[in-house]
């Protein structure tokens, strides 16, 4: 079984273009990826997330196996199914993650927020990982302020003993933004955590995302951008 989690440093920092672009790349060198968002929040009504990362990754288990609990406020997980009066059965999705994990080379799994973000009152990202078992991949939003939140989930991640696969930097700005331009260097020799890319500044990364869910000519040339994207990235720390 290979799992592999994939967390950020904050909300909003790519972890959805990463993971598709991770499970695109994966796809385009013949390996079996499955996905999985198991909470996905603020749907109105569809999961966004989980349709791309679908898509992106060619897998075709249906929506209820990719993502089991569909959430409409934009919540942390755990208040959003509390206020839709609706109980995350970890268990049960621990069960299921396994089960979907042996049907696959490689099982990605897109969190929500951050590391120790609440699926339930008793249950972060981090126990998740740790429970099924699965290795860690770190999106790092890179802008103002990101060495401290990559930090700091790098530490959690060492402290509790869970398998950190290594850290995407996601640039979130122009190379003329002199955080993006430094955060890269300066997170390496901070870290012994291992590097395994860096992800370009996409600033139509949304429009990507939104032309995989849809079908057709712009749906491939979706998959092949984020295919390329991935393909820059260590693959083979990934998959090993």
């Amino acid at each position: 079984m290979a799992a592999l989690l994939v967390t950020g440093t904050d909300t909003g920092i790519g972890k959805t273009v990463v993971t598709a672009a991770i499970g695109a790349a994966l796809a385009a060198r013949g390996v079996h990826v499955a996905v999985a968002k198991p909470a996905e929040t603020g749907c109105a009504p569809d999961p966004e997330d989980a349709l791309a990362l679908r898509a992106a990754a060619g897998d075709p288990s249906p929506i209820d196996a990719v993502c089991p609990w569909r959430l409409p406020e934009p919540l942390a997980p755990s208040l959003a199914a509390e206020r839709a009066g609706v109980r995350i059965d970890v268990d049960a999705l621990m069960v299921h993650l396994r089960a979907r994990a042996e049907q696959a080379d490689v099982l990605l799994i897109e969190g929500a927020g951050g590391l120790l973000v609440p699926l339930t009152a008793t249950t972060s990202f981090a126990d998740l990982a740790g429970r099924l078992p699965a290795r860690v991949v770190v999106v790092v939003g890179s802008r103002l302020g990101a060495i401290n939140h990559a930090l700091l989930t790098l530490e959690v991640l060492e402290r509790r003993g869970i398998a950190v696969s290594g850290y995407v930097v996601n640039e979130l700005g122009p190379a003329d933004d002199l955080a993006v331009a430094t955060n890269d260097g300066l997170l390496r020799g901070l870290t012994t955590a291992r590097h395994l890319g860096t992800v370009p500044w996409t600033p139509d990364a949304p429009g990507l995302l939104a032309a995989l869910r849809g079908a057709g000519s712009a749906a491939d040339t979706a998959r092949q951008r984020l295919a390329a994207l991935g393909a820059a990235l260590d693959l083979d720390a990934l998959t090993h």
